[in-house]
């Protein structure tokens, strides 16, 4: 049977060593190399990674677009613009593939092209409290919006996969969130547009971003501002609304306690910690986001057919 082919897509931005970390585990893939390629688009680095992806050109397929600052949703639509192949697979600069990557993405998709399948993210930097932290955060998101893994609700879009033209028939990545929530929005838009979301948990890639208290803080932050977007577009296009978090909330406190069962001892201090600063912060950005917009909240914005904002000024083919 004929493997599918992929196009790999990567969003980058000023940080060219964790760029070169994941195109060698994509150099290592377990899969033929005449069914993929990659599709870097640097996001106005100061100093596009050029050099990196050509180091990779004897290795991978590689293309380097670069494109105006527009954030990760107008990269990811930039590289789906220019892809060449059947099936699109999304991850970041700060991950690294596991070997089987590819593999464990055709044999679902082998099952069933119409769908979307979004794989599980493990935190590669285990003594580092923040990510840590990050990791217990994506778990308990998961475990609420994936109880069913066939009728997933959200995942995350550096391990996301689908086909490119169900992705365009859609619209894409909403540009109009340009700090976060863009891969909530786009979930929530697929299963409103009548499509599957499967979680599948053997499609694996590892997460590398050490942080500081503030760069942590700024993160949840500016993922409250995403969700007051999120939830005025989700609720616009009548697919929810904040009411419809609720139930989130009510089972948060089992939630996180069912997550510490993986951390134990005095290593789950600081991370208990840091999981009460992510809803400080990620109300302080909510309610930031909703007194800054409070004057054109009410403004009617079609958020079922998104604008796709593809800049990409110059291309590099390795």
């Amino acid at each position: 049977m004929t493997q599918p082919t992929f196009s790999v897509i990567i969003p980058t931005r000023d940080r060219p060593r964790s760029l070169a970390t994941l195109l060698e585990s994509l150099s290592d893939l377990d899969y033929p190399r005449d069914r993929f390629e990659v599709i870097v688009v640097d996001d106005a680095s100061e100093k596009p990674p050029r050099d990196v992806v050509r180091s990779f050109a004897d290795r991978l397929d590689v293309t380097l677009l670069t494109q105006v600052h527009g954030g990760p949703a107008v990269a990811r639509n930039t590289g789906a613009a220019r892809a060449r192949h059947e099936f699109l697979a999304f991850t970041d600069d700060d991950c690294t593939a596991a070997p089987d990557w590819l593999q464990t993405l055709a044999a679902r998709f082998a099952q069933a092209k119409d769908i979307a399948v979004g794989g599980r993210t493990i935190n590669a930097l285990p003594d580092d409290p923040y990510a840590t932290a990050s990791q217990l955060i994506v778990d308990i998101v998961y475990a609420y919006y994936n109880a069913d893994p066939d009728r997933a609700r959200f995942v995350a879009s550096n391990n996301l996969a689908v086909a490119k033209d169900l992705y365009r028939t859609i619209g894409g990545f909403d540009s109009s969130f340009p700090l976060a929530s863009e891969d909530r929005d786009f979930c929530d838009r697929w299963v409103y547009h009548g499509h599957r979301l499967a979680y599948a948990p053997e499609v694996v890639v590892h997460h590398s971003r050490p942080m500081s208290f503030a760069s942590y803080c700024r993160q949840h932050f500016n993922y409250g501002r995403g969700a007051f977007r999120f939830e005025r577009a989700r609720s616009q296009r009548g697919s929810g609304g904040v009411v419809k978090e609720l139930g989130f909330y009510r089972k948060l406190p089992t939630l996180i306690s069912q997550s510490f069962a993986q951390v134990r001892g005095r290593k789950a201090v600081l991370p208990g910690a840091l999981l009460a600063v992510w809803q400080v912060a990620n109300a302080a950005g909510f309610f930031w986001e909703w007194a800054s917009q409070k004057e054109s909240r009410f403004a009617a914005r079609s958020a079922a057919r998104p604008k796709i904002m593809n800049a990409p000024v110059e291309t590099d083919r390795a």
